[in-house]
């Protein structure tokens, strides 16, 4: 019997519930009794409410109670600062005041005993308002340095950083390049809407809610009511999606509370889909600026970043978007800037490997850029300007396999036979284009919990508070379990989900695997070394049979000084080709390869669907995802899947190739892995925007790559 189970290809344990509807998502719990609610938004950007009239609502059939800024409850919104939430600011205090700061704010809620009641009540609520002139075009609007800014695991980080001479440098380069990029706005999009219902037990709560990062909400609803975490319990077993979109806990879960409360029953909240775009975050609208100078021999000289982002005005939302340039490559002079643009919007958040792949695009968008000046290899350029260790931080890398990266895709890619003149390699009408970049995202280690418990019939539950919006999560901390406890998969049941179980961090930035699965295993060792010792067996089974009653251990993890000791990266190398119609200027991607030093692969069938997923995500942001906002009032008028196209199976390249390169790295966590949720995405918009140059000669530098940009 093999209890070997890290680094097998196991298939989904909770597969079978999720393809036959046996996994419950947030909106599909029952709670008896349940009222439905429906949001009235804001049609105004900036300004005051200056009449809204809900007697028409309140009178429809159905309408239990319509909630606006004139008779909802008052809430004491104590401070919570969360990891996910800016650290300067103060989040929205939803129907608490007359105030309007974006388009699509909350500015009722009505809740009915249908949802079909909510939402022809909600219809019925008019508003007037006293509008103010609202920011809502970030080229319109001077970026300021941020007050303070922080990484996306809650670091404090300078905005701007300078190592030797840059700008000297740069005037003194042999050769330079300077060119601007443009990220638009990017909205989360996933299969899931987000939902909550809300129920009250005299002073405690329950909340079945989509989230990644349950204890988050629990803090922060505590926070807005005044009232203890330990009397909210909230459970999201199942996510069906979320890229970022359920770190924090946005203003619809206060409302499905708010509304509970005055109904005196449970209430469902669930957004539409255009409400998303109004409601959890995106991926901020970036400009950058980035200037590179080198040697003719292909040696940077200088890097000059300069980057800004949108953000609201009543929060400081910043992102990571300069890391790679600080260290990334070897560079003696390195000049990096970040700002903020505060704007009449909602808050942007985290998505898919935030502010990494949009830095990401701008560089490795240069690099190649700098290569066509030298007119040397892309790859070759790579090489010859990587460094021995971290030079931003001044620390050696805990472990770099990026030259490996590069040596294994380009040989799986076929590299050596690319033509370098654009527009030299054809397949009948097309236009053909081989592209490449570097890709890499920071390993992330939080403080997590985790309990085992050990049964007389020599099964073992093993709990933990995480979350999986699709990654595996329930399959990958079995098999962790499972080889730990030295038990066959069948005879362990891994929980997740509730905040009744240990604490854990926020399931995103690539952490979990890291995070949870350290203490998942360290609790299962504890439990299984107690066991044995007290049963004298040295099997589990029989250990257990002995003991006749249950073993339990918990287990508490955390990083130690290994941040100040090494710099900690996933890397990798994506190579693309693309093929481009030359009148019609449509781009199909027809080929991609990654190859990833990701540390230890838990469960290579997994992480191969993750690295899939993160390299569909890229071919929309490289040549569709765009949210459109309409200028003049801060609308977008593209808030639905219809015109906010996504990538769907027919525009997945046939050959989609993931490698993972063995690496073995003892300093990062307990269980040696890096993460690859967040890297996958990373370095395929700018593979793809190169590999579009090589087909068609035309360098386009805003995204999404339409087929308008290259008629």
């Amino acid at each position: 019997m093999t209890t070997a189970f890290i680094g097998k290809p196991v298939s989904r344990i909770d597969g079978r519930q999720k393809v036959t509807g046996g996994a419950t998502y947030a909106a599909e719990f029952v709670a008896p009794g349940a009222a439905h609610a429906a949001i009235v938004r804001s049609t105004a950007a900036s300004g005051r409410i200056a009449s809204i009239d809900s007697a028409s609502a309140e009178r429809a059939q159905g309408v239990i109670a319509v909630l606006t800024h004139r008779n909802a409850p008052r809430l004491p919104y104590r401070e919570h600062k969360g990891i996910p939430d800016p650290v300067i600011g103060e989040r929205l205090h939803v129907l608490q005041d007359d105030r309007v700061n974006h388009q699509g704010q909350p500015i009722a809620l009505v809740v009915a005993e249908t949802l079909e009641q909510a939402q022809h009540a909600a219809t019925l609520v008019h508003a007037t308002y006293d509008q103010d002139a609202a920011a809502t075009d970030i080229n319109q609007v001077e970026p300021v340095l941020p007050t303070q800014e922080k990484t996306d695991q809650g670091e404090a980080q300078s905005p701007e950083t300078r190592r030797g001479d840059p700008e000297g440098a740069l005037a003194a380069a042999e050769l330079k390049i300077d060119h601007g990029y443009v990220i638009p706005r990017e909205h989360h999009n996933p299969l899931e809407m987000h939902a909550t219902i809300a129920a009250w037990d005299g002073d405690r709560l329950t909340l079945w809610d989509k989230t990644q990062f349950v204890h988050n909400v629990a803090d922060e609803i505590a926070a807005v009511f005044g009232i203890p975490a330990e009397n909210i319990r909230v459970i999201s077993p199942f996510v069906g999606g979320a890229f970022g979109s359920g770190l924090r806990t946005w203003p619809h879960v206060t409302l499905a509370a708010i509304g509970a409360r005055v109904a005196k029953r449970p209430v469902k909240l669930m957004l539409s889909r255009r409400e998303m775009y109004y409601s959890v975050g995106y991926r901020p609208h970036t400009v950058q600026r980035v200037a590179l100078g080198a040697s003719r021999d292909g040696r940077l000289a200088a890097i000059l970043h300069d980057a800004h982002q949108e953000t609201s005005t009543y929060e400081e939302f910043s992102e990571s978007i300069l890391d790679a340039s600080r260290f990334l490559y070897s560079c003696p002079n390195v000049y990096t800037r970040h700002r903020i643009a505060h704007m009449n919007v909602n808050t942007p958040t985290y998505m898919r490997a935030p502010g990494v792949a949009s830095g990401n695009f701008a560089l490795e968008s240069a690099l190649d850029e700098l290569a066509v000046a030298l007119d040397m290899d892309p790859v070759e350029l790579r090489l010859r300007n990587e460094p021995d260790r971290d030079e931003f931080s001044n620390l050696p890398f805990s472990s770099r396999s990026t030259r490996e990266c590069y040596r294994v895709a380009a040989e799986r890619f076929g590299w050596s036979r690319r033509s370098p003149e654009p527009r030299s390699m054809r397949d009948g009408r097309s236009l053909v284009g081989w592209g490449m970049a570097t890709a890499h995202y920071p390993m992330h280690y939080a403080p997590a919990s985790a309990k085992a418990r050990l049964l007389p019939d020599g099964t073992a539950e093993v709990t933990s508070a995480a979350s999986d919006m699709g990654p595996g999560t329930w399959t990958s901390m079995t098999q962790v379990a499972a080889e730990a406890l030295g038990l066959p998969l069948d005879r362990v049941k891994f929980t997740l989900g509730d905040t009744r179980m240990p604490r854990t961090p926020p399931h995103g930035g690539s952490m979990t695997m890291a995070s949870v699965g350290s203490a998942v295993q360290a609790a299962c060792r504890k439990a299984r070394e107690d066991a044995l010792a007290r049963s004298g067996a040295s099997e589990i089974g029989d250990a257990m049979h002995r003991l006749g009653q249950p073993v339990e251990a918990s287990a508490d993890v955390k990083p130690g000084d290994e941040t100040q000791r090494f710099s900690m990266h996933s890397f990798g190398a994506v190579f693309v080709e693309v093929a481009v119609d030359p009148d019609l200027g449509e781009t199909r991607v027809r080929r991609m390869v990654g190859a990833y030093g990701a540390g230890r692969i838990v469960n290579p069938k997994l992480t191969r669907s993750q690295c899939i997923g993160g390299m569909i995500g890229g071919i929309g942001m490289a040549l569709m995802e765009h949210s459109v906002v309409d200028a003049r009032n801060g609308r977008v008028t593209n808030a639905n899947l219809a015109e906010y196209p996504v990538p769907v199976h027919a525009d997945a390249p046939p050959v989609m190739d993931v490698l993972f390169v063995e690496e073995h790295d003892p300093h990062v966590n307990p269980l040696g892995v890096k993460g690859v949720g967040e890297i996958a995405l990373v370095g395929v918009a700018p593979a793809i925007t190169n590999a579009i140059y090589h087909a068609t000669g035309r360098r386009i530098r805003e995204l999404p790559v339409t087929p308008d940009k290259l008629i």
